[in-house]
């Protein structure tokens, strides 16, 4: 029988008179590359920060690594390591004392902090300016810096929010490969959402693509493109959700807001 790390079971978020997921259900297998994949505002973010105790599901079920993320938070935040759409680093902290900090706050032991930090500063190329402080970076030495946070406590998943925006093609080859080695080699669950669809496509064992709420189609990018009759994932995409221009699902400072809170808990 597989094991699901993840489980959804009619999830359903209201705000107001808006519902932003509709009564969606789906599983992940333990050590699955899973693409959340849907134009702006279509739930993808509402969907993470439930997964990640950041938001209360009005109606539905949880199971994030065993537990429930609404009941016991501390549980489902220490199996996770997550990469958000903006920014949660402290710029008035060097890029070390962010790495430092939240591998304390996560329990990383005080002889396995340095080398591991080395380890994950090197691998983004940022162990030179360790001792910088994170103001004084570009937005892309910033995603680098937020995805080796990410990792710097050996998570059993990995949520990744459009973790290669910004970054030069290089560096998103780079970052993959180092998270397709520790999907093998540690069997750490991925979750990521992005608007590269060749990087799904490539990437992701299986694919979801929400939209106005509601999950449309599932399964790998080869059975999505055969079930639309299209030749790319990226066609198959624009066939089930259409042309037109959407709204982002929440403002930049919303998901900083919210980003910040849970950091702080």
């Amino acid at each position: 029988m597989t094991e699901h790390i993840i489980t959804a079971s009619h999830l359903t978020k209201e705000f107001d008179n808006f519902t932003a997921v509709k009564d969606i259900s789906f599983d992940i297998k333990k050590g699955e590359i899973f693409a959340f994949l849907g134009p702006n505002g279509a739930g993808k973010s509402t969907t993470i920060k439930m997964l990640t105790t950041l938001l209360a599901p009005t109606s539905g079920t949880l199971r994030v690594a065993g537990n429930d993320p609404v009941k016991h938070q501390n549980r489902v935040r220490h199996s996770f390591g997550i990469v958000f759409q903006d920014t949660s680093l402290d710029d008035d902290l060097t890029a070390y004392e962010n790495m430092e900090f939240h591998a304390v706050l996560y329990g990383v032991s005080k002889a396995d902090r340095k080398t591991r930090i080395e380890e994950l500063m090197k691998f983004v190329e940022l162990w030179d300016r360790k001792d910088n402080l994170v103001r004084e970076f570009s937005g892309g030495m910033k995603r680098r810096l937020e995805i080796a946070r990410g990792l710097v406590h050996h998570p059993k998943i990995l949520f990744l929010d459009e973790p290669t925006l910004g970054l030069d093609p290089q560096t998103r080859n780079h970052m993959w490969s180092y998270i397709e080695n520790l999907n093998k080699t540690e069997g750490m669950t991925v979750f990521f959402t992005t608007h590269y669809m060749e990087e799904a496509a490539r990437i992701a064992h299986r694919i979801s693509i929400i939209d106005h709420g509601t999950i449309i189609a599932s399964g790998s990018a080869d059975e999505l493109v055969k079930q639309t009759g299209t030749t790319t994932l990226e066609e198959a995409f624009l066939k089930l959700t259409g042309n037109v221009i959407r709204e982002e699902e929440a403002s930049s400072a919303d998901r900083l807001r919210i980003a910040r809170k849970r950091f702080r808990r």
